[in-house]
């Protein structure tokens, strides 16, 4: 079965199994399971390019590939600010990024799924591609927990980078809606 699978589809089902072990190694209380979980996060964020690259190069896009790519990135993202507040790496004001990047996703999940009944598609923007690589390098550095004591600041950077990202999320988001809008039952037509 997996022979006969387009490779962009593998990279994108190996996304979603890394989750169970990426989930257990926080509880491991070792500086090796920090540091697996990153690399399997950093696994995640380059397949996540690289599985879209590889279908549109080898000309292998797929129904099943614009279904799951999405649901993997929503549940690495969900995933990792869950594990990220449930560690407590991610806690007080510095969960309103969190919580406004996560009601984006849903949102515009939802937005994508409606639309898609009605045979309208929204690209992804350049900008959301942006928002994407500094929310993936802003929990990258969130999860490098153990080097906070060997370079200075790398918390920081990462809570500065999720705010920066949030503020693109606010407004790639507004960008999704006004996009939609004249599809919307209330929005014109």
């Amino acid at each position: 079965m997996l022979t006969s699978m387009p490779i962009a589809n593998i990279l994108t089902i190996s996304r979603v199994l890394i989750l169970i072990p990426y989930v257990l190694l926080f509880y491991i209380p070792h500086a090796w399971a920090n540091w697996t979980a990153v690399f399997l996060y950093l696994y995640a964020c380059m397949t996540d390019y690289f599985d879209g690259f590889l279908a549109r190069k080898r000309n292998q896009e797929s129904s099943f590939g614009r279904f799951l790519d999405p649901v993997a990135d929503k549940l690495l993202i969900i995933t990792t600010f869950l594990m990220l507040a449930g560690t407590n790496r991610l806690c007080g004001v510095s969960l309103i990024p969190a919580v406004v990047i996560l009601c984006r996703e849903v949102f515009v999940s939802g937005l994508r799924e409606f639309l898609a009944e009605v045979k309208v598609s929204v690209p992804v923007t350049f900008l959301a591609k942006w928002k994407t690589a500094i929310q993936m390098a802003a929990l990258s550095f969130l999860l490098a927990d153990d080097m906070r004591s060997l370079i200075w600041g790398l918390h920081g950077l990462g809570i500065i980078l999720l705010w920066i990202a949030a503020i693109l999320t606010l407004f790639t988001g507004y960008q999704y809606m006004k996009a939609c809008y004249p599809h919307i039952p209330f929005g014109g037509k």
